[in-house]
C-alpha cells in the first residue's frame, strides 16, 4: 500500500474487490464495486445537478464493448458500468480492508482504506447486484454517497446516526480538516513554533478520521440487503425483486 492511495492494475483486481478512481484533478474519488466480466457496480447522483449529469451523461453514452453499459433503474443512482466507462480517463484504486490502526493513521487521505474486515466476495457481489435492482435510497455526499455504497457493500454495516456523518472517509476528512484546524488555533499561543502547531493540527485531524471509521464506530449494525429498504425507510416499490446469488453470477458472466 501506498501513503495515499493504492494504485493497482486492472488483472490485480478480483471479483468483490472495491475499487476507485479519482475525478476532477484528484478533487474527490469515484467508488463502486467491480464485480467481474469487466463490470463495476456503482452509487451516483440522479437529481439535475451538474455533477450528477456530468456523471450519469459518462455512463449513459453508447458503449461499443458492453451493451448493458449504463443500465439502472428509473430514479434509481445504483449503475452497472464497464470498468472502462466508470474509469473513464483515471487511474484504478483498490480500497484496503482489515488495516491496522497504525496503517489507518498514516494515511494523509481519508477514503481509501478502514479498519473493518470485508466480507467474503460472494456475499460482496449479491449486496451490490441486490442493490442493483432495488437502489440504494438518496445520494447525499455526507450520509449516502458511493463510498458508503461500496463500503456497506463490503461489510453489510450501516450507521445508527443518520444525522452525523455516514461511513465516508471522504466525508469524515471534508469535516475533520476544518475541525482540527479550529480546535488546534488556540494552541498557536501556547507552542511557539509554526512546525509545532502543524504537527498538533495534522495529529487531531487523524484522529478525527479514526473515531469516525466504521471499523471502530459503536454505532454500526449489521443489517441484511433483503432488509435494507425497511430499515432505512426507503419503501418497497421494488419488493420481491431479491437477486439470488447464482442468479446474479449467471448475469455477469453473459
Amino acid at each position: 500500500m501506498g501513503l495515499l492511495t493504492n494504485r493497482v492494475d486492472r488483472s490485480e483486481i478480483k471479483p468483490g474487490d472495491h475499487i476507485y478512481t479519482y475525478r476532477a484533478v484528484f478533487a474527490y474519488s469515484h467508488h463502486g464495486i467491480f464485480v467481474g466480466g469487466s463490470k463495476v457496480v456503482h452509487f451516483t447522483r440522479v437529481e439535475g445537478s451538474s455533477d450528477a449529469a456530468n456523471e450519469i451523461s459518462g455512463l449513459s453514452s453508447s458503449c461499443p464493448i458492453f451493451p448493458d453499459c449504463g443500465f439502472r433503474l428509473p430514479n434509481s443512482g445504483v449503475v452497472l458500468s464497464c470498468l472502462n466507462c466508470f474509469l473513464r480517463t483515471g487511474s484504478l484504486y483498490s480500497f484496503e480492508y482489515g488495516v491496522s490502526p497504525s496503517v489507518f493513521l498514516s494515511k494523509v487521505r481519508g477514503g481509501t482504506c478502514t479498519t473493518a474486515v470485508s466480507d467474503p466476495p460472494e456475499m460482496v457481489i449479491h449486496r451490490a447486484m441486490h442493490l442493483l435492482q432495488n437502489g440504494f435510497g438518496n445520494y447525499d455526499v455526507f450520509q449516502n454517497n458511493c463510498e458508503d455504497f461500496a463500503l456497506y457493500c463490503k461489510t453489510g454495516l450501516l450507521t445508527l446516526d443518520r444525522l452525523g456523518v455516514g461511513r465516508s472517509g471522504q466525508a469524515s476528512s471534508v469535516v475533520g480538516a476544518p475541525l482540527a484546524a479550529l480546535l488546534s488555533s488556540p494552541l498557536k499561543f501556547l507552542i511557539p513554533s509554526p512546525v509545532g502547531v502543524a504537527t498538533v493540527t495534522a495529529g487531531m485531524y487523524c484522529m478525527s478520521r479514526y473515531a469516525t471509521d466504521i471499523g471502530v464506530r459503536s454505532d454500526v449494525i449489521k443489517v441484511a440487503v433483503e432488509d435494507l429498504a425497511v430499515n432505512l425507510g426507503w419503501g418497497s416499490s421494488n419488493e420481491g425483486a431479491i437477486v439470488e446469488h447464482d442468479d446474479s453470477i449467471h448475469l455477469l458472466d453473459r
